[in-house]
């Protein structure tokens, strides 16, 4: 049963991956997953300089789901080469950096700094951030703002290169489409909805940065919507995220090539190998052979 599927210039042994932000940088979690058997690591953001993130509270649960507003803490890119990634180049799978910044110039400097270091499969661009240089507005705010973001991260590396897209938008196949046409090898989505939950016995929000990003399986239904309307938009890969618990396939028959599991972990840290396991089961029961099969094999008729 053939379960490898390939994104960009990269083959991964199967499809599921780690979602970033929610598996830290993967030695966290090696005692209960076994690392080599997932499909690709995608690691917590990385900058160009260390942040220590925003203020607590900065998680909060919700229906269904949970709020964060962690604000990207990490050892920055320095940091990152010298203490996370020893341990991620030798786990034994494809390993995607999440890279983030607050300028164009801050993107460039993380991906320069590490392309040329060993272990690093790619690099999955979070256009999520704002640019401060443009008074705060986000890369995934206008196509003409994610249009430069890709296309100077492509002229800076030949790996991988995947562009996370926010749903915080009208249209998110217009942004798909600018990947595409500037060379990305991939678009992953959806990044986090924005929201906000208060305390109505303080009248306070229960975040100390107010809003956050709201994930887990109350925003699953929106992104395999994206998902569906995306993969139908653009001929690269698409990965999908949002709400994966048991609900990896919804994703992969709408159109998705690989999908990332995310908020799953704070619940179950092997629901990715439970995932893992059930889909060459679930390939033979369909009668189908390959996980390109399965890909956006959604039927819109009777016949």
């Amino acid at each position: 049963m053939g379960i490898d599927v390939r994104i960009g210039k990269s083959r991964l042994k199967n499809p599921v991956c780690t979602a970033s932000g929610t598996f830290g940088f993967a030695e966290e979690m090696k005692e209960w997953v076994p690392l080599r058997q997932l499909g690709a690591i995608f690691t917590k953001a990385v900058t160009r300089e260390p942040r220590e993130g925003n203020p607590p509270p900065r998680i909060v649960e919700t229906p269904s789901g949970m709020l964060n507003a962690i604000g990207l803490a990490n050892p920055g890119v320095e940091g990152f080469i010298r203490d996370k990634l020893p341990f991620l180049a030798k786990c034994g799978s494809a390993v995607f950096v999440n890279v983030a910044g607050r300028t164009l110039e801050d993107y460039q400097q993380v991906v320069e700094r590490l392309d040329g270091e060993k272990g690093v499969e790619g690099y999955e661009i979070n256009i999520s951030c704002p640019n401060v240089k443009k008074g705060g507005i986000s890369f995934s705010a206008h196509p003409k703002e994610t249009r430069r973001m890709v296309r100077r991260m492509r002229s800076l590396t030949k790996r991988t290169l995947i562009i996370k897209l926010s749903p915080n938008v009208t249209d998110i196949t217009e942004y798909a489409k600018v990947c595409e046409e500037e060379g990305a090898d991939a678009v992953s989505l959806i990044n986090t909805l924005v929201g906000m939950s208060v305390d109505i016995h303080t009248r306070r929000p229960r975040l100390a940065n107010i809003t956050g990003g709201l994930s887990g399986p109350a925003v699953r239904p929106v992104g395999v919507a994206m998902t569906f309307k995306t993969a139908r938009a653009v001929s690269i890969p698409v990965i999908g995220i949002g709400g994966i618990f048991s609900d990896a396939l919804e994703y992969l028959i709408a159109g998705a090539t690989a999908v990332q599991v995310g908020t799953g972990h704070f619940v179950d840290p092997g629901i990715a190998e439970s995932i893992l396991h059930g889909l060459p089961e679930y390939l033979k029961k369909q009668g189908l052979k390959k996980m390109s099969e399965l890909t956006g094999s959604l039927k819109l008729t009777d016949a």
